[in-house]
């Protein structure tokens, strides 16, 4: 599976040292005072739970990183259906090592899976639709690496990664400039002055800031936020692709279909990332 853009070599060195450091301190004493350096070990990754596995490429570049000499037979994929029972991968190596990287490894692929199962079971509710189920900025401090991975590898689809990847006008930023053209028109000329290209899109409220908007003739995504089935069908009719839609806000799983049957482009849901239930799994020694 193709890693997402921001997904750097760089990035996800960045986020392991990080997180190493956070769960190491000074050092793993109780593996330390019970374990001789030189014994060798192997454990197994044991799937506790149905659902979609996330974040294995993950736990091999975390292994890698610890210690290169580990060697991780890995038995299932990233994207792959897991039932309790199943086993992920094997661990072979110092056991000092696979102690030491037991809870960031887990930590990472319970979350990932978790997400990437939600994820997975969503967009199957607007499966053979042209509808893209996305997620948002509502994730965790310092791990929105791996929360948005989980979300590609469920089959969603990212949204912006950060605030500088595109510009979205939500209703602060409308409210404190003194409505959607005058927000537009601050962002088209910021973009000049700074000789960058970034896609604008714009949160509206009712039809007539839908219709401000479009013609503003600068935007290149509408959100339809909290609308009503009738008025998210009527924004679609009166936007006539001439941009993208997005409908946001309090979406409930219940409500899915009926929103992909307004002939909207997007779908976007922050709880993808924070409403979510890790999977059960646990690394076991053997």
């Amino acid at each position: 599976m193709n890693r997402p853009a921001y997904l750097t070599d760089h990035a996800i060195r960045h986020f392991i040292q990080s997180a190493l450091a956070e769960d190491l301190g000074e050092g793993d004493h109780s593996t330390l005072a019970t374990i001789p350096s030189d014994k060798i070990s192997k454990a197994k990754l044991l799937i506790k739970d149905n659902g979609i596995l996330a974040g294995i490429e993950m736990a091999r570049l975390i292994f890698k990183e610890v210690d290169p000499t580990l060697k991780v037979i890995l038995f299932k994929k990233d994207g792959e259906k897991i039932t309790p029972g199943d086993i992920a991968f094997e661990v072979h190596g110092k056991a000092q090592s696979i102690l030491s990287t037991e809870r960031l490894v887990l930590n990472c692929m319970q979350r990932m899976s978790g997400i990437a199962t939600l994820t997975y079971r969503l967009r199957k509710q607007i499966e053979g639709t042209p509808v893209q189920l996305m997620d948002t900025r509502k994730t965790t401090p310092n791990f929105r690496l791996m929360e948005k991975w989980a979300v590609t590898i469920g089959g969603g689809k990212n949204h912006r990664f950060a605030l500088d990847d595109m510009m979205m006008l939500k209703d602060n930023h409308i409210d404190v400039a003194g409505g959607i053209t005058l927000a537009v028109h601050q962002a088209v000329e910021y973009q000049k002055r700074k000789k960058i290209k970034l896609p604008i899109e714009v949160e509206t409220r009712t039809l007539n800031e839908v219709k401000e908007a479009l013609a503003t003739n600068a935007v290149d995504v509408i959100m339809l936020d909290n609308m009503s089935l009738a008025d998210m069908k009527e924004a679609v009719t009166l936007i006539n692709g001439k941009c993208k839609t997005e409908a946001s806000g309090g979406i409930a799983e219940s409500s899915l279909q009926a929103i992909a049957g307004c002939g909207i482009d997007y779908i976007s849901m922050g709880a993808l990332t924070h409403s979510v239930k890790s999977l059960d799994m646990s690394l076991k020694i053997f």
